[in-house]
């Protein structure tokens, strides 16, 4: 169920996006490109209408399956599981050296020359 409305909010932020690119800041817009056809069929006025109601209408589905999308997440899956192999797949921290580090200094005992007689 997530997939489909993975699908759904990519199609319609696709149109959204694809809406908004064809409107022009100043209000020319698909109207000025399209001037013959436009204005015959619905007049420069209605394609600004047109595209403005499209913006908020794509903009409103987008915004409602993101927010729908999430009650659809199954209850059934552990997530204490999940967590659980995730922990394991980490690293655990480094354990202390059973050796001593080696600091820079001398660690063997100096050889001591036996008192001469």
């Amino acid at each position: 169920m997530l997939v489909i409305f993975g699908i759904l909010i990519i199609v319609a932020s696709v149109i959204l996006g694809f809406i908004v690119l064809i409107q022009n800041p100043k209000g020319g817009g698909l109207s000025g490109s399209l001037s013959g056809i436009s204005n015959q069929l619905m007049g420069v006025k209605q394609t600004t209408d047109v595209l403005e109601k499209g913006t908020w209408i794509f903009a409103a589905v987008v915004g409602i399956l993101c927010l729908v999308s999430p009650a659809f997440i199954p209850k059934n899956a552990s997530s204490s599981s999940s967590n659980d192999d995730l922990l394991k797949n980490t690293v655990a921290p480094a354990a202390k050296p059973a050796v001593p580090a080696n600091t820079g200094t001398m660690t063997t005992t100096p050889k001591v020359d036996s008192p001469k007689k």
